[in-house]
């Protein structure tokens, strides 16, 4: 199930403020991106103090995932893959974006209503359906306007999503290649994996 891409926007963010941002994987400048200054949850990117955009850059579009992220939630792979994403930038001196899209774009409120769905039966598409939801909210042409801020027009995006394919490949950034991000799954969260591959075509198998 791969949503229609829109068609990219006009550029709405612009670079804000950045900084230098030591992590346990690393030095990485941090820069926010938002349409106006006093944004409060601007998007992020990270890039590796030793990234060259003259050559392709390994590139993780991450939408934000506070429960997994942050807290850990073994609900998803999220948390997981951002960390991941993030030992991988460093090494290959890379770029993470992250987004500021919680739950596939629904939020945090409707997220924690879906998950109680979830514990009745529902699989994570129908949980969102039953609430009068778009399986997959999220818009990545912010994503693409971050790189162009960036001059990066050519990466190796770390992904298995579809839908992230598809919206770059139809923009003006090269996918050199498609490097996959799998995380091994556990009890909590085999069927949300399973679903995300059976029902929204991500590309791993279980």
């Amino acid at each position: 199930m791969v949503k229609k891409i829109e068609p990219i926007k006009k550029s709405t963010v612009k670079k804000q403020a950045e900084a230098l941002i030591p992590t346990p994987w690393g030095n990485f400048r941090m820069i926010a991106f938002s349409e106006r200054e006093e944004e409060w949850m601007p998007h992020l990117a990270l890039i590796h103090e030793n990234c060259n955009i003259a050559e392709p850059v390994l590139t993780r579009i991450h939408s934000e995932c506070i429960t997994g992220d942050l807290f850990g939630s073994k609900r998803c792979d999220c948390g997981e893959q951002l960390h991941k994403a993030m030992e991988l930038a460093a090494e290959r001196q890379g770029v993470v974006l992250y987004l500021r899209q919680e739950g596939r774009g629904i939020g945090i409120i409707n997220k924690l209503k879906a998950y109680n769905l979830q514990d009745r039966g529902l699989n994570t598409v129908d949980a969102n359906l039953h609430l009068g939801l778009e399986v997959d909210a999220r818009q990545y042409h912010i994503a693409i306007e971050m790189l162009d801020a960036l001059g990066i027009t050519r990466i190796h995006l770390l992904t298995n999503n579809p839908d992230k394919i598809e919206a770059v490949e139809h923009s003006n950034v090269q996918v050199v290649s498609r490097i996959p991000l799998v995380i091994e799954p556990k009890k909590e969260n085999f069927k949300y994996l399973k679903t995300k591959q059976d029902e929204m075509g991500h590309l791993f198998k279980l």
